[in-house]
């Protein structure tokens, strides 16, 4: 058991400088726990998300002609909510026709040190019901997205807002 404890740290330890870019890389000193690993973990991802712009496209299964559609998502912050694996991703979503602006009580799920931004049967408000798995992975995002019975995939990179831009109208 003791020696899977330490593997488990060490290769969060590998990994997590992956998560964020080189200026943003934590001087971590070995940890005890792997708690310990995961509070830094939080950490980094509330610095990572937060005052950003997801910007890319999505594609939608069964229609492969055109230009695909673009999307943007602006987060002004994410914070870890007290129960679970919540975070309040503060957000504005616009693609297509729809703009949004709104806080959203989301599950994050941890695949070693790279963080699935999860979404069940999730109504947003004005928007809809979806369900979807985003990884977050350096300075891009990729997923899936299922909104009915239509769905398809996502990604494109993060890009930090300059201090004048909200992401507002």
């Amino acid at each position: 058991m003791k020696i899977a404890k330490v593997l488990v740290v060490a290769l969060l330890m590998m990994t997590l400088p992956q998560l964020v870019s080189a200026e943003d890389k934590p001087d971590l000193k070995a940890a005890d726990s792997v708690s310990e690993n995961r509070e830094e973990l939080f950490k980094l991802f509330e610095k990572k998300l937060s005052g950003v712009k997801l910007v890319g496209r999505f594609t939608i299964l069964g229609r492969d002609d055109g230009a695909l559609p673009k999307e943007a998502y602006t987060i002004t912050s994410v914070k870890k909510m007290p129960e679970g694996d919540y975070w309040l991703f503060n957000s504005r979503i616009q693609y297509g026709d729809k703009d949004v602006t709104l806080p959203l009580p989301l599950e994050v799920k941890w695949a070693g040190a790279t963080p699935v931004i999860t979404l069940t049967d999730f109504t947003i408000p004005g928007m809809g019901t979806y369900s979807s798995r985003v990884v977050i992975y350096k300075n891009k995002y990729s997923g899936t997205w299922t909104h009915g019975k239509v769905g398809g995939h996502l990604f494109g990179v993060i890009e930090k807002l300059e201090p004048d831009d909200s992401g507002a109208n």
